[in-house]
Parts: C-alpha cells; structure tokens; sequence
C-alpha cells in the first residue's frame, strides 16, 4: 500500500548499528527456519523472522528484471499502489471482484512463475518450506469452496510509502470460518530489489482497534506515519532476505531515497500448533 510522500527520516534513524526493536527480530538461514521460530512470532515473543540471503542475487536480478518487464498495474481499490496479481483486500466484499479474484488466481500464480524463469519463483520455495517445516504441514487457502491466489509482487518508487496499517483477514472476508478462526496472520515478504537509501518496515506493538483506526486513517487505507509516534521497531532487509512478520501489528514502510523496492509476498495464517498452516494473497 503506497500514497504521497511522507518524511520518514525521523522515524527510521538510530543512533547506534542495531536496529530499533532489534530485541524482537529472529535471525536465522533458510536450513534453520524451524517450527519454534514460527510459535515464537504467533505467541507475541517476537515480531519478525529475518532469513538472511534466502535467494541469491543473481536470481534477485533475473526476478526483478522478469517482474518489472510484466509490468506493474495499480491495485483497484488504491490506485497510487501498484502490483502483480490481484490481493484479496481489493475485492472489498463486492460479488463481481471477488469472482474475479478467484476467475484470475491461477493466472496469476503462472505470469509470476513465467516473470522468475528460469530461477523458479520464491513465493512456491517458501510455501514448500512451511509446509516441510510445519509438523501439522501447511497448503493453499481456500474460500467459498476456491483456491486462493498467492505470491502478489509489489512495488514501492522512491517518493512514496506505505501507510501504516495492519492486515486482518477477517476484515477481508468477514462472517467466514475460514477467517475468523485466524488466531494469527504472518505477512512472508521475500526482497528482491532493495534501495540503497529508505525502504525500512516500521512496526508497532498496540495493536490498534478498529475504530480507532478507521479514525485516524481519515478516509484513507491506512495511517500517515507522521500521525504516530515512533515505530517500535525498525528493520531494513537485504535484498534476498525473507521477513515473516506479525501482519497484525501496526506496519508501514519507510519511503526509497534513489530505486524501487521489490517484494514478493503472501500472508500465513496460524490457528494453533496442531492445525495446518494456510497462505494467501
């Protein structure tokens, strides 16, 4: 999610090399991604899971050349974000968008998988992974009887941000089993072109209820950052990296300073330790 440029200078510098928040980011390799690690982010002991160097940067190179060349469209719903794929949010409870949704999902998974070629696309490597990882495994969400859409690519140009807001599927898809037995919601974002100057995922730790919210975004889909304080928690991936991240949890991003920020993702869904996993754009 993207709008006007906001300063986000003030919100993102530290005053020594650790990351604001550092004490709530797990560090770890793509062969030591474990299941605890996943418990710890669902049981609020940490916020975010940063797999160092999950692809390379060669094949970051051949994924950003392939997405930027199938081209970035605007989401419906908001038009100054652009992405590949259609989300889910954009459907906003409306019949015809969401049989659209549904009618475009496999197409999409092809277009991403064709834009990776001949690398393969992370977004299929992370969810074999969960579900290798994930004693009770982990599979493709459905909806009203339907497979979902996974692997959405987004981009953010310098001069914009994403506003702070958090991702609830029960706000998406409200009244349904599916969503509301959601205990927690991971947002997996896989970086495969990163500014050298902006780019951080800001974090808070209230969780904001609803009201609230839907107050101080003021017509919008999320908070301006300069209307917060600052975020808990700062952390700027590295172009390969893999971030697992509490989606719940007030997020944004800091505005690029000199190229677009690329990123793959979907989200996961945790109902308890003895259910499956599920993922969805």
């Amino acid at each position: 999610m993207e709008a006007a440029f906001v300063d986000t200078k003030k919100h993102v510098e530290s005053n020594d090399n650790q990351p604001r928040g550092h004490e709530y980011i797990l560090r770890t390799t793509r062969e030591h991604l474990s299941a605890d690690h996943l418990r710890q982010l669902a049981k609020n002991e940490i916020r975010i899971i940063q797999v160092h160097s999950f692809i390379s940067t060669k094949t970051c190179e051949i994924i950003s050349n392939g997405a930027i060349e199938l081209g970035y469209k605007p989401y419906i719903n908001v038009e100054k974000v652009r992405r590949i794929g259609m989300a889910y949010y954009e459907t906003e409870h409306e019949e015809t968008l969401i049989d659209q949704y549904f009618a475009t999902a496999r197409k999409c998974q092809e277009q991403l998988r064709v834009a990776c070629e001949p690398v393969g696309s992370p977004m299929d490597t992370v969810r074999c992974l969960l579900d290798e990882v994930w004693p009770a495994g982990a599979n493709l969400q459905t909806l009203f009887g339907r497979k979902m859409f996974v692997g959405l690519s987004r981009m953010v140009e310098p001069g914009t941000t994403f506003l702070a807001h958090h991702d609830i599927f029960a706000d998406d898809a409200p009244r349904m089993s599916e969503s509301e037995s959601v205990i927690s919601q991971f947002g997996a974002n896989v970086y495969v072109q990163m500014p050298n100057r902006g780019g951080e995922l800001l974090m808070w730790h209230k969780n904001m209820p609803i009201a609230e919210f839907d107050e101080k975004r003021k017509g919008e889909y999320g908070i301006n950052i300069k209307d917060l304080p600052p975020p808990d928690v700062v952390l700027k991936p590295n172009t390969g990296d893999l971030l697992i991240f509490d989606a719940h949890k007030l997020h944004a991003v800091a505005s690029p300073q000199d190229k677009d920020r690329l990123a793959l993702s979907f989200f996961v869904a945790y109902r308890g330790d003895d259910k499956p996993l599920t993922y969805w754009s």
